[in-house]
């Protein structure tokens, strides 16, 4: 295994930055530009010393033995002085060493899987931990990193494996006695993991929603105030506001942390039959992403209901604008221009959407999806062997095949299809 390094904190002027070595030279390296080590896994501060025997840095050296660092590897760590200068100099004395590299995005982390560090599973919550940006993406990620899901589905696993042995055995002794109750007891736990899957299975479109964010259209005919209800919720001038309609011709975006939840607003094109042709591209976009959104907020001028764009649908919002102009509010009024009834949408947005994520259980990717509903749909199919013609060999088949998709799912067949995807996302230094 190579020896990599980079900086593994962000980029930029900083107080500190921290630079990652890892492989079979990274003790080698680190003797080299700060002397004498530490004891293991202790901070101890080093003169770091170029090759010319210039002074590049004082630093906090760490290092860490094989087998007991993040990556598996020998492993070494300084914490140098974050100045861009100080930053380079140290990288490009590591670069100058034999036998070590600048390592790839999500190399470290590559090596940790290598290594039996890390499971698949957990790596993808690593992902996701990193990208977190809102408290309801941090506590799945973490949920995943920390192998919550490896442990369902070793469990799952376990089960699955239990129940093909029980079918094997009244396949291989069939013409013997065998304990009473054998093939019910293969039957009830197949029914068990069954429904455990398909429960976590029926989440993962949720969880995903979670990962990715929510989108929220604010739809409307023109100059009914859905660009000034944006600049109120994002809190600056994010859309340009005039009384002159079909003033906003694209899709304006702004992202949002509502209670946790990632949510991305849309100000759309105000929806009506235009002329114009350049309006006309606008009022195609809006109906494309209204129609696409999660959630949809429709601001109503006057009394009518929403008419106007996308039909109505389940937990969308139909809201009276410009409230603040009427003598009497009703009680689903709004005004951007005032903040009348914003924390109210708000909420009810909140409340809509944690509604549809109540289901989401740990799994939060597609891949993770895929393997856990096939699995599910292999025990389905083993149930309705067993309980329409009997066919237990083929029930065994189908009970098999569930393991194998288990197996894919915590990464112990089918590596390979999945590993670019992942790290793809992952940053260098990590």
């Amino acid at each position: 295994m190579d020896t990599i390094f980079a900086l593994s904190s962000a980029r930029g002027k900083a107080g500190v930055g921290v630079i990652r070595v890892s492989g079979p030279s990274a003790h080698t390296a680190a003797r080299r530009l700060a002397g004498p080590l530490p004891e293991a896994r202790r901070a101890s501060l080093r003169k770091l010393t170029l090759e010319d025997g210039s002074h590049l840095d004082d630093a906090l050296v760490i290092v860490f033995d094989r087998g007991k660092s993040y990556t598996g590897e020998d492993t070494a760590e300084f914490h140098v002085h974050g100045g861009v200068a100080t930053i380079s100099a140290a990288l490009n004395q590591l670069g100058a060493y034999p036998g070590i590299r600048m390592a790839e995005p999500g190399e470290f982390t590559l090596q940790a899987l290598l290594n039996g560090q890390l499971g698949i599973v957990e790596v993808e919550g690593l992902g996701d931990l990193i990208q977190a940006e809102t408290e309801a993406q941090r506590q799945q990620a973490l949920r995943l990193f920390s192998g919550t899901l490896t442990e369902k589905a070793d469990k799952w696993r376990k089960s699955v494996i239990r129940c093909s042995a029980l079918l094997e055995v009244t396949l291989d002794f069939s013409d013997e006695e065998l304990p009473a109750g054998t093939l019910q007891a293969a039957r009830r736990e197949i029914a068990v993991a069954r429904a455990e899957l398909q429960a976590e299975a029926a989440g993962v479109k949720a969880a995903e929603r979670i990962r990715e964010g929510f989108e929220v259209a604010i739809v409307g005919a023109p100059n009914t105030g859905k660009s000034t209800l944006l600049n109120r919720l994002a809190g600056r001038e994010a859309a340009i506001t005039s009384e002159r309609a079909g003033t906003t011709r694209d899709v304006i975006e702004v992202r949002m942390d509502l209670c946790g939840l990632p949510v991305t607003l849309l100000d759309l094109a105000g929806i009506r039959e235009a002329a114009d042709p350049i309006e006309k591209i606008g009022v195609e976009r809006a109906r494309l992403r209204a129609e696409n959104a999660d959630l949809r907020v429709f601001l109503v001028d006057g009394g009518g209901g929403p008419h106007t764009g996308p039909a109505f649908r389940e937990g969308d919002l139909a809201l009276r604008t410009k409230a603040d102009l009427l003598a009497l509010p009703p009680a689903n009024g709004i005004s951007g221009k005032t903040g009348l009834g914003v924390r109210d949408m708000t909420d009810a947005i909140v409340r809509e959407l944690e509604k549809r994520t109540a289901i989401a259980k740990t799994a939060a990717h597609a891949r993770q999806g895929t393997a856990i509903a096939a699995a599910a749909a292999h025990l389905q199919r083993a149930e309705e062997e067993l309980d329409g013609a009997g066919r237990t060999e083929l029930a065994a088949e189908e009970v098999r095949q569930a393991a194998r998709e288990l197996e894919s799912l915590l990464g112990r067949v089918d590596i390979e299809q999945v590993l670019g995807e992942i790290f793809a996302a992952f940053c260098l230094g990590k």
